[in-house]
């Protein structure tokens, strides 16, 4: 028997996929000529899932999760690794410097945009360090008496 929490934690974990074995009774519940609501019911599976599975099978004809539609990234992790590492190693280097150490020592061709995308995806950003001026013999002579009056 179910209790109330497990009921409620199977509802609220709404992002996983069904497995294979699930889709395939919505599928011949439908060629059954069985309503959503009726599939539904029976297989216990929510009415926006069936109706879901059913409209993804009519046009492909499979109940298999496609490969998503993304464009391919242009940077591979071998390139991320290169370009951390080159932007350590050289934090002055302009975007173009970096795209054209890139290209001579991998072979690849990408623009100064992509490079700064990709830098700003890793946590790099061209920030200047705020100027501290160091302390003067006199300035700290007169810095003491002060910090011994608090």
């Amino acid at each position: 028997m179910q209790t109330a929490s497990t009921n409620i934690s199977e509802r609220m974990c709404r992002s996983q996929e069904l497995s294979g074995s699930k889709r395939g009774p919505v599928i011949g519940g439908h060629l059954g000529n069985k309503s959503i609501r009726d599939i539904s019911w029976v297989l216990n599976i929510p009415h926006s899932a069936v109706s879901g599975i059913i409209t993804k099978w009519k046009p492909l004809g499979t109940t298999a999760p496609q490969p998503p539609s993304s464009r391919p990234r242009h940077m591979t992790g071998r390139g991320q690794r290169m370009l951390k590492r080159t932007v350590r190693r050289s934090r002055q280097l302009s975007a173009e410097s970096i795209a054209k150490d890139l290209q001579t020592w991998c072979g690849l061709q990408m623009s100064p945009t992509t490079v700064r995308r990709e830098l700003h995806g890793m946590g790099f950003h061209g920030r200047a360090a705020a100027s501290k001026p160091s302390i003067t013999k006199c300035n700290a002579k007169r810095r003491m008496p002060w910090c011994k009056g608090l």
